[in-house]
């Protein structure tokens, strides 16, 4: 019997994981389960809530795992007190997502707080007296509905995911437990984030700018707070910071991030420094040539991907790092002199990723999947869901491929379709471009293939896991190297099935992988459709609109949009300065609120497609920003795939016309 062709609606029955967070004692593991609660995913949004997402929290031991909550909108972010007896955890039905706490031995949640604009950032103390966590002004914001005008002072007032910034930054507050009371903590000058208990619970540890100019430059700080004091500056470090981690000490912390000087180019890497911040930093992974944390992209993460490292002990750090197109959890260990001492793997699968990890009482909770599986949660070794059972189509295994470059062999991969062929071939480009391909389930890729399609998928230089030498092979040169090695793959893949359809091939990618799209198409005519999604095509305009356009370009080309010297080499490094060369037919996808990559370069890109007579779609989705193929609104993420699917079957397709002579 013919299996039917799956569309679009195939993300329907599938089940996210996210947020495992081990017991103190190791052995349980609470994490939340993400499903699409449907009704008629077509209806317009105004009349029709559904689908949206439901998340619920799941309780895991060694017999199984079991339902622990039952709302009705999200609940999230799982923590567990200090003794195991009780969750706090966050529900989101209504306005605003607020503070719950659970008792395990029975009853009913209790919510803790109700503020307009909900919370996050729950952190119990070691001690278990208090639970911090953040939470934005309870002003409301309506200036826009109401038509009133905006006035703005501050280096960064939009950012993705959030559109506009409030005028006041999240403050943090601390809830005493056994009394109830809240209290508010501290109300910062700049957004911080970060938090995190010393052992002692004499304080806190957190990680914020100097000021706005320096957070809009993504220089950070770590701070230290006491229970009744002010913040104090502890580090002088004028740079990323991506996470803080107390030593049990309580005298010594690490750091996750990158030094002064070094950009967004650079690895990040784990470091140790007093809490005096008197010190020179020491680095914990020295010798590792793998950024710290998981780069490998894929789409099936809906909800928390908790990766911050752990102490094992006194003298052991656990980390999860990129390798290839792997992300396994990794081991640093501190030498007897304080000084750097071996990095060994600790959970690593070459043919798997680990997007999200928790470690403590001897325990380990995370969340494990490789290209042809879902992702699971893993408790202790052992597998505590079935969340692959949902795919509705069989998952198909890639196919490695290297292809030659300056530096060595790069690699890529194919997801083949059955049968005999010929069969279209598309070439998918990843963002960043400091991310990863790899072993991470990507739904959207087994779709193409259950469809018929060959998905080529690769890492060309620029891309992580292969070294900080494969990083910077394009630190000023986007479109030289990266475009080369992208041909190349495409070729080698061409040359190792013959099944593939040289005459029937399509190319997308989305930011960068959207930037090198464009910049392929103006390059070439040999790609029959292409795909750009958040895309970026005027390097110059994207400097003075991005929400990271003011850092941006110095650190990936040593240029800026304001200097005048650097404006004709950004316009000359530009898609859009050579867009009269396309001839490929284009879907264009954006999203309104995508400050990451702003709306206005799909604009232009669509209106030079117009003017030059390109066959050319646009598609905007409101409400939506750069996650939106991630993460986005499922209905919202239906309508994107339908479009795909629709610009792919009406391009590569036999029976549709030549691309040459495709219309609109």
């Amino acid at each position: 019997m013919t299996q039917p062709i799956p569309g679009p609606e195939s993300l329907l029955p599938l089940v996210f994981p996210s947020d495992p967070q081990v017991s103190p004692d190791g052995t349980r593991a609470a994490f939340v389960l993400t499903r699409i609660e449907e009704d008629d995913p077509l209806k317009p949004d105004a009349a029709f809530a559904k689908p949206r997402y439901k998340s619920q929290i799941w309780l895991a031991d060694a017999q199984g795992a079991r339902i622990l909550t039952r709302g009705e909108g999200r609940d999230g972010s799982p923590r567990w007190s200090p003794d195991g007896q009780t969750l706090a955890f966050t529900r989101k039905a209504g306005e605003g997502t607020q503070l719950h706490l659970l008792p395990l031995s029975g009853g009913e949640a209790q919510v803790v707080t109700r503020f307009r604009n909900g919370v996050s950032d729950l952190q119990w103390s070691p001690d278990g007296q208090y639970v911090a966590f953040t939470t934005t002004a309870d002003d409301e914001d309506k200036r826009d509905e109401r038509g009133e005008a905006r006035v703005i002072t501050k280096p960064r007032y939009r950012f993705n995911g959030r559109d506009w910034l409030p005028e006041r930054p999240a403050r943090l507050y601390r809830l005493h437990v056994p009394s109830g009371e809240l209290r508010e903590w501290h109300a910062p000058e700049v957004e911080l984030g970060g938090v995190t208990w010393l052992p002692d619970s004499s304080g806190v540890l957190f990680i914020a700018a100097t000021d706005e100019l320096a957070g809009a430059h993504w220089q950070q700080e770590v701070w230290h707070l006491t229970l009744h004091g002010t913040p104090r500056q502890v580090t002088r470090w004028a740079s990323a910071v991506n996470a803080v981690v107390p030593h049990p000490d309580g005298q010594h912390f690490a750091l996750v991030g990158r030094p002064a000087g070094q950009g967004n180019t650079e690895h990040t890497h784990l470091y140790l420094l007093p809490l005096t911040g008197e010190a020179t930093p020491v680095r914990l992974d020295a010798g590792h040539d793998h950024p710290v944390g998981n780069a490998v992209g894929g789409d099936c993460h809906v909800g928390a991907m908790p990766e911050k490292p752990t102490w094992l002990d006194g003298h052991t750090l656990l980390f999860s790092s990129t390798v290839r197109g792997s992300c396994g959890l990794f081991t640093a260990t501190l030498a007897a002199d304080g000084q750097s001492g071996a990095v060994q793997a600790h959970t690593h699968d070459p043919q798997g990723v680990i997007p999200a990890f928790t470690a403590r009482g001897g325990g380990l909770a995370l969340i494990r999947e490789r290209a042809d599986q879902f992702p699971e949660v893993i408790l202790n070794g052992q597998p505590v869901t079935d969340l692959h059972a949902h795919l509705p189509f069989p998952a198909r295994t890639p196919v490695r491929v290297a292809f030659p470059t300056e530096l060595g062999e790069g690699e890529g991969w194919m997801i083949l379709p059955d049968g005999a062929g010929p069969v279209p071939a598309i070439l998918s480009i990843h963002g960043g471009p400091h991310t990863d391909y790899g072993h991470a389930f990507t739904h959207e890729f087994q779709l193409y293939a259950a469809r018929g399609q060959a998905v080529c998928y690769s890492n060309p230089r620029g891309s992580v896991g292969y070294g900080q030498a494969w990083v910077d092979a394009i630190h000023g040169r986007w479109g030289t190297v990266d475009a080369d090695d992208l041909l190349a793959f495409f070729d080698a893949c061409l040359d190792a099935e013959h099944r593939l359809d040289r005459t029937r091939t399509a190319v997308m990618g989305g930011s960068y992988g959207g930037f090198m799209t464009n910049w392929l198409t103006a390059h070439t005519t040999r790609f029959h459709a292409a795909i750009t999604d958040r895309s970026i095509c005027n390097l110059l305009s994207f400097g003075g609109t991005s929400d990271i356009g003011m850092r941006f370009w110095d650190d990936e080309l040593g240029l800026n949009f304001h200097r005048r010297a650097d404006a004709l080499k950004l316009w000359n490094m530009s898609p859009l300065q050579y867009v009269e060369n396309v001839r490929t037919p284009t879907l264009i996808v954006h999203s309104v609120l995508d400050h990451r990559c702003p709306i206005e370069q799909a604009e232009q890109w669509y209106a030079a497609l117009i003017l030059h007579g390109v066959p050319v779609r646009f598609v905007r989705f409101p409400g939506e920003d750069h996650e939106l193929s991630r993460s986005g609104r499922p209905d919202r993420r239906l309508t994107r795939l339908t479009e795909y699917l629709n610009w792919l079957d009406r391009h590569l397709v036999p029976s549709t016309a030549p691309a040459e002579t495709a219309t609109a």
